[in-house]
């Protein structure tokens, strides 16, 4: 992959769980993806058809729809080989096909997923879960945990280095210059004065008050059934749930099949879709490249020009 830089950013783009739908859709989006120089990265048996395959070996033949934990390692390795480009200055952003973490966890790899591992590889404190379609981007205090864990996991320290991380990328990175960002409370109607919990007032109101203090443009907390509703959002650039599935749904509703995740806080651009693996449909030209093709424009937009 040696010689002369293309002009424009070079995106790596990792073809996820082998017996998903991700090879697929790599194949069907590099066909037509402009703009950028675009490197697939996985088993170029997997990747025909692509005009740039950066190899990285299958343990065990792929399986249309049949997961297979030999191949958990592949998969770490794909994404460590975008990591480590970006991290060089190879690439300029890297775009993540998705990956099955209940088949790495059995072949005794400890993942909870892209996020938490990015965040490790790339020796960042503290990164922000942000999906962005349908005209909304929502931020997650907290990312794949139990819900019984959401409670004790939300800390004044960690909504504040959440907002920060929130409002910094805004502005760099989106070119934001000042951002709004909307805060949801934990409880139904914000714990009703501490009535229906008191994590709002314990926990979320002082972490506001410091970010507020700090110059980051923040109001809350507010109801979710409140804050997601088309007057308040239209306030907002950024709404931040304190868990997975308070804001998720609402931002897949709006855009299911074209939602894009991005990662904050990384020393790199990425991107990711916004659906799992399909392995229901995976080998059968169903998949739909959409969210990936999404995922693709937004990187290259974010990503800074070789």
């Amino acid at each position: 992959m040696g010689g002369k830089r293309a002009r424009g950013p070079v995106i790596a783009l990792t073809s996820g769980e082998p017996a998903g739908i991700g090879p697929e859709l790599c194949v069907a989006v590099a066909r037509r993806f402009r703009g950028a120089r675009l490197v697939v990265i996985g088993d170029r048996r997997l990747l025909r058809g692509c005009r740039e395959v950066a190899h990285v070996a299958l343990a065990a033949p792929r399986r249309a729809g049949r997961l297979d934990p030999r191949n958990a390692h592949y998969v770490l390795q794909v994404l460590d080989r975008a990591i480590d480009g970006c991290l060089s200055g190879e690439f300029d952003a890297m775009v993540t096909a998705p990956v099955h973490k209940g088949v790495i966890n059995d072949a005794g790899i400890r993942f909870t997923g892209h996020t938490e591992y990015l965040a490790e590889r790339a020796r960042v404190r503290h990164v922000v879960m942000m999906l962005v379609g349908g005209g909304l981007r929502v931020a997650l205090a907290t990312t794949h945990l139990p819900l019984a864990a959401v409670p004790r996991a939300i800390t004044r320290a960690g909504l504040l280095a959440t907002l920060r991380v929130i409002d910094a990328d805004l502005r760099e990175r989106f070119g934001i210059r000042r951002p709004r960002i909307m805060v949801a409370g934990l409880n139904p109607h914000s714990g009703e004065s501490g009535h229906l919990g008191t994590e709002e007032r314990d926990v979320i109101a002082p972490a506001l008050r410091r970010a507020k203090a700090l110059g980051i443009r923040v109001e809350g907390p507010i109801p979710a059934d409140t804050l997601f509703v088309p007057a308040r959002l239209a306030r907002a650039d950024c709404a931040l749930a304190m868990y997975h599935d308070q804001g998720l749904p609402v931002l897949k509703y709006a855009s299911f099949g074209r939602g894009v995740n991005v990662t904050l806080g990384l020393p790199f651009v990425r991107t990711s879709v916004d659906h799992g693996t399909a392995l229901e449909i995976a080998g059968r030209g169903r998949a739909d490249a959409g969210s990936l093709a999404e995922a693709l424009k937004l990187a290259r937009r974010l990503a800074p020009a070789a």
